[in-house]
């Protein structure tokens, strides 16, 4: 038997697995270990991906709630009836304090938790400066925008500083506090807003990629002629793109509140839709509930 902790097991080990498994998918990793059988073979310490990773591709991983796993936070009742994959603090609960049978709640690798995540581009054959890219979002992975923060700047965006608001503190200039409310926001009918917040999420990261080599190509024309002006361009370009994503993020935020609004739909031609809940969901309601809403229904004549 080997030493092993519960919760170290669940809310660790299993989110280093489902990034494994994901970027190899070939090694079939079996999850009995990381949801506590002692009997089972721990995790490698690594892994070969299958293929080369991208720096887009480590976003992506960065981007799980364990879906299509028997983990899958989408799907249990707690997921409510647009399969949120959040649970509230705390981890572990109960539902009877006289009872000291203890349940927890999944951990994935995105959670509502996180403040700020990074995936980090080094590149060794282009000066340092210009090599070096932090890509950069604040709040939920699932619903951050990763943006390109190169290491030789020299100063960062004021909506991304302590200047413009703290923890307890709300702000319309603040990254930190655009990124979670639209996150936040999103919540409330996650199975539906988070497809027009990754439709956004796509273009903008789409577009950064698609513009760096250019942004390197002119950074380092200047770093040739003096290393200066390319920091000054560096600079200026990612100070720009950070204060650009919370304008952009803020107004996305305006437009889910509008389409969103009292639990309908507004459409692109400008009509109301009612989608109610899903039918999966009206049944649970249905069970939970007995005859207490149900519509009575007519008698039948007799002789009919």
């Amino acid at each position: 038997m080997r030493p092993w902790i519960f919760g170290g097991l669940r809310f660790c080990e299993a989110r280093v697995w489902s990034m494994f498994r994901r970027a190899a998918p070939s090694l079939n990793l079996p999850d009995d270990y990381i949801k506590g059988n002692t009997e089972a073979e721990p995790l490698p310490l690594w892994i070969k991906p299958d293929k080369k990773l991208s720096v887009r591709d480590a976003m992506t991983l960065m981007r799980d709630h364990f879906e299509g796993t028997d983990l899958d936070m989408t799907k249990d009742v707690g997921a409510g009836p647009y399969c949120l994959p959040y649970r509230w603090r705390p981890l572990r609960w109960k539902t009877d304090e006289k009872d000291d049978t203890r349940y927890f709640n999944e951990r994935a690798v995105s959670t509502q938790q996180t403040a700020f995540s990074f995936v980090t581009q080094a590149r060794s054959w282009l000066p340092n400066p210009i090599g070096g890219v932090l890509w950069f979002g604040l709040d939920d992975t699932y619903s951050t925008v990763y943006v390109p923060m190169y290491c030789g700047m020299r100063s960062i965006p004021k909506t991304h500083s302590g200047e413009v608001a703290d923890l307890f503190n709300f702000s319309w200039d603040s990254a930190f506090w655009v990124f979670n409310f639209v996150s936040n926001y999103a919540y409330s009918r996650y199975s539906l807003m988070i497809t027009d917040i990754q439709i956004l999420q796509e273009e903008m990261e789409g577009q950064f990629f698609a513009d760096q080599p250019e942004v390197d190509k002119a950074a380092l024309e200047l770093y040739k002629k003096a290393p200066r002006l390319a920091l000054d361009y560096l600079t200026q370009y990612s100070v720009k793109l950070g204060e650009e994503t919370v304008k952009r993020w803020r107004k996305l935020g305006e437009f889910l509140m509008v389409k969103y609004l009292d639990g309908n739909i507004k459409t692109k031609q400008e009509k109301v839709e009612h989608p109610g809940y899903s039918k999966e969901w009206y049944k649970h309601v249905a069970k939970e509930t007995g005859d207490r809403l149900r519509v009575p229904g007519k008698k039948k004549e007799e002789g009919h």
